[in-house]
């Protein structure tokens, strides 16, 4: 249990002390937050407002009651309580509590905030899973980084993931890539709905005798062009799948996916035929119409691979689903949720998370991008420009399900205004702290720290000590939103706010020669356990934290002298 969590029991211990009943008993969970202003205690608690119609006295009354009750349970550790406002309780901590909860950040180390799922899942994470019929397009970026971060949370919080592609290697849009390949090898325009690009010229030539290729064969032979090219990309981007899903698959073998989904639908009595087509009954689970999974020739549709799909993902053994689709996706939510109900799941098990638009912005000017029409920036072309770190971070900048606008030139800049290098240098910062320090001073200081001995530094802790160690023990709790929440743009306005803290620490407080018993030891364990958290925190968004950078500018480096 965290010192927040361990805080957090006591107020729940109060609180039912003070109902008389001893336990919760349906009661609203009170909340444990750090105030919104400083001044306002290190914690402050809304439990005397939630008690009040269960005990039948003024909010403000019970709040001096539950002050009492925690000082008998906090003893020392509670300094004093003040109320607020109309009943808020505001709890000030000792410097012995802030002890403790840095032992128990640097106890942890790099596992610090991991595991707190209540119940362990195994979970898939099917992504990007863009049609192989061209390169990966930079919009793309977002839904990678998206699909990885989240997997990565995922994974810390205690869940079994895997990170699945779709690749979309069957139906008419990869015979029309071979269409266009032969046109572009035999020098005509490319047919109506084809594909336009520069990338299919090149295709021409790397596939010798493309202008007399079937295209049926072109196709396969580019498809798997394609896929190569996807792949390397993605692994230059920082996401490693565990699995390329071929939906050619789904048609291979007696009886291929597809025809056994068929008949486990046909069993259970969801399908029938209507003028010659096999239709599944979706409208029995909430779809506003049936859906064809079989035209009248014969030929299946592309929900018939996506039926066959979801058994796939349930006959591997996962509990649970998740696919990051595009903004153009929304419509087939009701389709699948439904389908995933006729093949006997759990509709609940199997998220949707539509992914909207990204904009690139340079100049205030917005790029529009088709890639049928070839007009488009690539995912390589946007790493060449901004690298594989300001890439990601800012990605990950905005909720899923809100437009982002990308800002180039910013994130461009190498300068404390763009707040992935701003996070990364403070990273940077703390390591030369350390390396300065010597090895021998800091696993003196990790080792004191661990044993007790910080709570003997002669000094009370300032507050930009403060500061900092309540956001490092913030951390469990923006984990457990993030992966929840499916939010991992929680994690880079944390870690933002994390180097802020420290930035601010790093002014105010020195380290190396701290006057003062104990305090110089006290600020390198500080500073290490800051260190693990940021390195932390950048990995599981897929971001590096270097140990040197250069410095910002001639300001910056005549200001290095003054924190350290």
């Amino acid at each position: 249990m965290t010192p927040l969590e361990q805080l957090r029991a006591a107020v729940a211990d109060a609180s039912a002390a003070l109902r008389g009943d001893g336990a919760a008993g349906g009661a609203p969970v009170p909340t444990v937050e750090r105030p919104r202003r400083e001044g306002f205690g290190d914690y402050s608690t809304n439990a005397a407002m939630l008690l009040a119609p269960r005990v039948g006295k003024p909010p403000r009354e019970i709040a001096e009651l539950l002050g009492e009750e925690l000082r008998a349970r906090l003893g020392d550790t509670l300094e004093r309580y003040e109320v607020a406002g109309p009943g808020f309780l505001n709890l000030f901590l000792s410097d012995g509590w802030f002890d403790g909860a840095l032992r128990h950040v640097l106890d942890a180390g790099d596992r610090f905030g991991s595991d707190g799922a209540t119940e362990r899942e195994k979970i898939l994470v099917e992504f990007v899973s863009a049609n192989p019929t061209g390169p990966v397009v930079a919009a793309s970026g977002r839904h990678a980084a998206y699909g990885d971060a989240l997997a990565s949370i995922l994974a810390f919080h205690g869940h079994e993931v895997a990170r699945e592609y779709y690749l979309n290697d069957a139906g008419s849009q990869v015979r029309k890539l071979g269409e266009s390949v032969r046109a572009r090898a035999r020098g005509e325009e490319v047919p109506e709905g084809g594909y336009e690009g520069e990338y299919v010229k090149q295709l021409a030539v790397e596939i010798g005798g493309a202008a007399d290729g079937d295209p049926d064969e072109l196709a396969t032979i580019a498809v798997g062009l394609m896929y190569e090219r996807i792949k390397a990309t993605l692994e230059r981007y920082g996401v490693d799948y565990d699995r390329f899903f071929s939906e050619k698959s789904l048609y291979d073998g007696a009886p291929s996916e597809v025809g056994r989904a068929f008949a486990r639908l046909e069993e259970l009595g969801h399908t029938y035929r209507h003028e010659g087509a096999l239709w599944l009954r979706t409208t029995t689970f909430g779809d506003d119409k049936d859906r064809v999974l079989e035209r009248s020739n014969g030929e299946p549709t592309y929900f018939a691979s996506d039926v066959a799909y979801l058994l796939s993902k349930q006959e591997r053994g996962f509990t649970r689903q998740l696919d990051v689709f595009g903004a153009d996706h929304h419509g087939y939510i009701g389709r699948l949720k439904a389908a995933m109900e006729a093949l006997g799941g759990d509709p609940e098990l199997l998220e949707i998370l539509i992914m909207r638009f990204v904009n690139f912005v340079e100049a205030g000017e917005r790029e529009k991008m088709s890639k049928r029409r070839g007009v488009f920036t690539t995912l390589d072309e946007l790493l060449d420009e901004l690298g594989v770190d300001a890439t990601r971070f800012f990605m990950l900048q905005r909720s899923h399900d809100t437009t982002l606008d990308l800002d180039l030139d910013l994130a461009r800049k190498q300068s404390n205004e763009n707040p992935v290098y701003y996070v990364q240098y403070a990273h940077a910062r703390i390591a030369s702290m350390l390396e300065r320090a010597g090895g021998d001073a800091v696993a003196d200081a990790l080792a004191g720290e661990l044993a007790g001995e910080g709570a003997a530094r002669s000094l009370p802790l300032d507050p930009a000590e403060r500061t900092l160690l309540k956001k490092l023990l913030a951390f469990p709790g923006e984990i457990a939103e993030a992966a929840e929440k499916r939010a991992p743009h929680r994690l880079t306005a944390y870690v933002l706010e994390l180097a802020q803290a420290f930035t601010a620490f790093y002014r105010d407080c020195r380290v190396l020669g701290a006057e003062g018993d104990g305090v110089e030891a006290y600020r390198l364990a500080l500073l290490a356990a800051t260190q693990t958290t940021i390195a932390g925190t950048l990995a599981l968004l897929g971001v590096s934290a270097p140990e040197s950078m250069a410095r910002l500018d001639d300001a910056a480096a005549s200001a290095e002298t003054d924190g350290d």
